[in-house]
């Protein structure tokens, strides 16, 4: 993709690739597809399988794929299914990308993050610091997007267990 396409969407994925690698953003971006065999992702697909199966899975907005949703007491609730809280600053941004995304569709929602292997629920709800952070990360999104090239690989500390690896460190 050599200029950005007009019809690029950002979705929630992006965003939570946004706060750990910007390298990764631009390779996912550009379709480069990780190492499909990598245990992280492999783990992570058999979590979203088989955590939670009685909750109704997977509600689709725009360009974003929530994991699950349910209605309680008139509300909707959408989660997001992550293996680990190590990510949880990402976790959050992806979430509330996706509050953010449904309210301006006049869809109101509150969120949780889910840690299945932890037990652990966190709750997320969408307030102004982070909705003004989530304008910051997409502009800053579409600019990395609109690159030519990656961004020359950077280490941070998640990239012993990046399926992107062999595309910055071979």
């Amino acid at each position: 993709m050599s200029s950005l396409d007009l019809d690029f969407q950002i979705g929630g994925t992006l965003v939570w690739y946004y706060f750990i690698c910007r390298r990764e953003v631009w390779l996912i971006s550009h379709q480069l597809t990780p190492d499909q065999e990598d245990q992280n992702i492999l783990l992570g697909r058999l979590i979203d399988q088989t955590a939670y199966p009685r909750k109704k899975k997977q509600l689709i907005v725009g360009s974003s794929k929530m994991d699950i949703f349910r209605i309680e007491k008139n509300s909707l609730i959408i989660g997001e299914i992550k293996k680990s809280s190590k990510y949880l600053r990402s976790a959050k941004m992806q979430l509330a990308f996706y509050l953010k995304e449904l309210q301006q569709l006049g869809v109101y929602a509150k969120g949780e993050l889910r840690f299945p292997k932890e037990k652990k629920v966190i709750n997320v709800e969408l307030d102004e610091e982070t909705s003004h952070g989530l304008e910051e990360a997409v502009e800053e999104i579409f600019a990395l997007v609109a690159l030519g090239n990656p961004p020359a690989p950077k280490r941070v500390h998640w990239c012993s267990k990046c399926a992107y690896r062999e595309f910055c460190w071979v």
